[in-house]
């Protein structure tokens, strides 16, 4: 009886693993919101780091995170260095490109796992709106396929997205 669980106990677990192996490679997540203000004012709320933390969802879940600014102030090479509890992690983002429809950002991450993602923020205007679209993506390694057979990782980050496109939203609708 022992023998005939373990054997069962085992089979599941390869299956799960195989299954999980079947995962995709790389991962791609976004979201959107339409604000009602002109591309050049949200622009810069994105494309200078300091800015970007006054509505960065990640940079709020960690009152005592610590930060450190390197590079320009905005636009390509400005970098943000920071570490922060576990929900937050260890690592860098980076400014690599910047143009008035897009910034692009790396965020590599050293802490809870090492990965490292790339961010895209799209502004197309609309009459007198812009929408604003955040995505990420990136490579899924074999630890993460695994967590994504029981994490919905699309509706967690993309809960954060949303909660930081939002408070976007409010910063720049101010007059």
């Amino acid at each position: 009886m022992v023998k005939s669980i373990l054997i069962i106990a085992v089979l599941a677990l390869a299956g799960l693993l195989l299954f999980a192996a079947t995962r995709p490679d790389r991962f791609s997540l976004q979201r959107s919101i339409v604000i009602q203000a002109p591309p050049d004012k949200i622009h810069a709320l994105i494309n200078e780091l300091r800015q970007f933390n006054t509505w960065n969802p990640y940079d709020k879940k960690d009152p005592a995170m610590q930060g450190s600014y390197r590079g320009p102030a905005a636009g390509p090479g400005a970098r943000y260095e920071f570490k922060g509890n576990k929900e937050v992690g260890e690592g860098s983002l980076e400014i690599t490109a910047s143009t008035p429809a897009q910034v692009t950002m790396r965020l590599d991450m050293r802490a809870p796992m090492q990965a490292s993602n790339t961010i895209d923020f799209t502004l197309v205007p609309r009459g007198d709106t812009t929408e604003v679209t955040w995505a990420m993506q990136g490579a899924c390694p074999f630890v993460a396929k695994l967590m994504g057979v029981f994490i919905n990782m699309d509706a967690m980050i993309g809960r954060d997205f949303e909660a930081g496109l939002a408070s976007l939203k409010t910063i720049a609708e101010k007059p």
